[in-house]
């Protein structure tokens, strides 16, 4: 697979910036929601085949990407 950085793109004049799958206006925090609302890969292939699979797996690797790299600050 390509890294995610090939396939995820932020550009102010689509969906406000929010990063999406390059060449589409599907953000990856629709395809995040898609599965944690139990969607397949499979449905979703099915219902966006501009989509593939290479660009549901990297919108997870972008999101444990921000995740790791989140940090927590706490107030004592």
């Amino acid at each position: 697979m390509k890294s995610w950085q090939e396939r995820i793109s932020m550009d102010t004049e689509i969906r406000f910036g929010k990063p999406c799958i390059t060449g589409t206006r599907i953000a990856v925090l629709d395809i995040l929601g898609w599965l944690a609302n139990g969607m397949s890969y499979e449905e979703i292939l099915a219902d966006f085949p501009s989509l593939t699979r290479e660009d549901i797996l990297a919108a997870l690797a972008f999101a444990a990407n921000r995740e790791e790299n989140t940090k927590i600050l706490v107030s004592a």
